[in-house]
């Protein structure tokens, strides 16, 4: 039995970091390989295809995700951000990007868009729901063990992540204290 092409494709909007796109796309393309073969953004990787490695993480409304099982066309109007997405022109490298440089969590490189995706995620969740957190060393490891790094540099993923977090709660406490002293902080 032949289906028209009208069946198997569709039109879906999509905006990926910061960047409205219309595309037409077959119903079988995953987010993934929409990402890598149809945008040109390789960043997120296809580790395993199977969603057990977590180097195809990416955040879709905000939430971390793996690309690579989900299909294109049931993410129709979602914001996507990929690694590519994190940092900007203006403001340079996402903070987390910074510390997995200072705490050399990067290694071959091939997971890190995963990780750091994945890492985005993690703390945009705590900032949620602070109470639910671990942002522990362990809570950490637990959250982030969706992603597989070959070369074992989770002990400074995990350093990394727990810079970018003590610096967001020191931050914030700052906020804190001069709104409660009448103070602006810039």
């Amino acid at each position: 039995m032949e289906h028209s092409t009208q069946e198997t494709r569709s039109r879906i909007g999509l905006h990926v970091n910061g960047r409205s796109y219309e595309l037409d796309v077959d119903h079988r393309v995953t987010l993934l390989d929409l990402l890598r073969e149809h945008l040109g953004l390789t960043g997120a990787k296809k580790g395993c295809d199977h969603g057990q490695c977590g180097a195809c993480t990416v955040l879709v409304e905000g939430r971390r995700v793996n690309s690579c099982l989900l299909l294109a066309v049931a993410h129709d109007g979602s914001r996507v951000t990929t690694v590519e997405g994190l940092g900007d022109d203006t403001q340079g490298l996402h903070p987390l990007q910074e510390a997995f440089l200072e705490r050399d969590a990067y290694q071959c490189g091939y997971c890190t868009p995963g990780q750091l995706c994945s890492a985005v995620g993690l703390l945009a969740e705590a900032a949620a729901d602070p109470g639910a957190a671990d942002l522990g060393r362990a809570g950490i490891a637990e959250a982030m063990s969706g992603n597989l790094c070959r070369c074992g540099a989770y002990p400074r993923i995990v350093d990394a992540v727990r810079d970018v977090a003590a610096a967001s709660a020191s931050a914030a406490t700052a906020a804190a204290d001069a709104a409660g002293a009448g103070r602006v902080v810039a």
